[in-house]
């Protein structure tokens, strides 16, 4: 019996530790390097950056899509859930997940509203194209 507890305890920790590394190596990638650079392969599972587009956004039942862009390309993201909080068109996103029959599943998403990363990073925002949109909203 000691034996098969500590058998179901080791494969258990196996289990979580496998699933932290999988995670921890999700790779970072703009909505334009999608399935052009190394890493950012459509069979694998990434952290995608991009602008949610305006008037993309959709919420149905429990499920929310958008457009999200990065110089100028572009992919539908469905998120399983609201994203809640801050979410809103025209503002930088980092969605996790997988490329699935040309959409983009998403498990996760990250908001980026901080007003040290737009000090950090306007650059960035500016050519990922959210800086027009902004313009345009106000």
């Amino acid at each position: 019996m000691p034996i098969v507890l500590l058998s179901l305890v080791g494969v258990g920790g196996v289990v979580i530790v496998t699933q932290f590394l999988t995670s921890a190596i999700d790779y970072y990638c703009n909505v334009d390097e999608i399935g052009v650079r190394s890493g950012c392969e459509t069979t694998s599972r990434l952290r995608v950056q991009g602008t949610v587009e305006q008037n993309s956004l959709k919420k149905t039942d429990n499920k929310t899509s958008f457009v999200m862009t990065f110089n100028n390309k572009s992919i539908t993201v469905a998120y399983a859930g609201d994203p809640g909080g801050v979410f809103q068109e025209c503002i930088s996103v980092v969605a996790h997940g997988r490329m699935v029959n040309e959409v983009f599943e998403s498990n996760r998403i990250e908001v980026k509203h901080s007003n040290e990363y737009v000090e950090q990073n306007s650059e960035r925002l500016e050519t990922s194209g959210s800086a027009a949109c902004s313009q345009a909203q106000e």
